[in-house]
């Protein structure tokens, strides 16, 4: 089975574009479900529905999260569907395999004042804190992801038009936009930081001091960083930029059609969990405003 499962990450980086975070997450789910396998001496046509509860029942007695199981289920769910595909198994033993009901929890989103600290914390004035914070900015401007941002290339980047275009997950294309922050920022990084990191000649936009592409964990760090200069005690990470963009969109005003698009949602349902969050800051500024709330 591992032969399989190798092959699958590679469908998965290769084929469908996934990031490598992504794949390291299926690769670490997949390899604890080949360890329980081993250890049962089970073969791959013996993976059936009930081989496949018990490995479950294994991961509740260990008191995984329902998150978490959640989460080994969808990979499982993906591994035995490229199964099925490659004619590997006759039948798909996730088919009848639900996902463990989760508790709904609304997105983690930054105030507009301790986003001002962190976004300057980093401008400095040299090469790499231009490049740093052009990077913040950008995640909070654009609403990107980490793997979309990282992918970035300098002939994706419009400075005419002020957009870039972004290549999501699936390989699908879409442009986001961004603002004169953002373009004051890109246009100071393209003159001062930029011909100096670019020793390699990538075609990447942001690089490292080695003149290759930064990976998303030198940009987890780089967040890390900002948040500890900003003296914030907040537990943020580049996603919250994220979910910060799309909530402080509807907060003024956005249609949700709209920051759907941006996003590069699939389905519109993923998006309103983010009127959740807008609808919570109404109810607060109603009982902090109206007399008699």
């Amino acid at each position: 089975m591992k032969e399989e499962i190798q092959k699958f990450l590679e469908v998965l980086e290769f084929e469908k574009n996934y990031s490598h975070y992504t794949v390291l997450n299926y690769q670490k789910d997949l390899e604890d479900f080949c360890t329980f396998v081993t250890l049962k001496k089970w073969t791959l046509s013996e993976l059936d529905y009930n081989a496949i509860r018990e490995y479950l029942n294994d991961l509740y007695d260990k008191s995984y999260a329902n998150k978490t199981i959640s989460r080994h289920i969808s990979t499982l769910r993906s591994f035995f569907k490229y199964l099925k595909q490659k004619g590997k198994i006759e039948t798909n033993p996730m088919t009848l395999i639900s996902n463990p009901k989760l508790e709904k929890k609304l997105p983690k989103v930054i105030s507009y004042s301790d986003l001002e600290v962190i976004l300057k914390a980093l401008d400095d004035g040299s090469i790499l804190g231009d490049r740093n914070t052009l990077i913040l900015e950008m995640l909070y401007s654009t609403g990107v992801r980490v793997s979309e941002l990282v992918s970035i290339k300098v002939e994706d980047i419009d400075l005419q038009e002020q957009e870039i275009r972004i290549l999501g997950k699936g390989n699908k294309e879409r442009i986001v936009l961004y603002g004169e922050r953002c373009r004051d920022l890109i246009q100071r990084y393209l003159k001062k930081s930029y011909p100096t990191l670019n020793q390699k000649q990538e075609p990447y936009f942001f690089l490292g001091v080695r003149g290759h592409k930064l990976n998303e964990r030198q940009v987890r760090k780089i967040m890390d960083d900002a948040v500890l200069r900003a003296g914030t005690k907040l537990h943020i990470s580049p996603h919250v930029l994220r979910h910060t963009f799309a909530t402080h969109m509807l907060n003024e005003g956005a249609d949700l059609r709209s920051v759907q698009q941006l996003l590069g949602h699939e389905s519109l349902s993923t998006t309103t969990i983010y009127t959740h969050v807008s609808n919570e800051r109404l109810r607060n500024v109603y009982l902090h405003t109206h007399p008699r709330a």
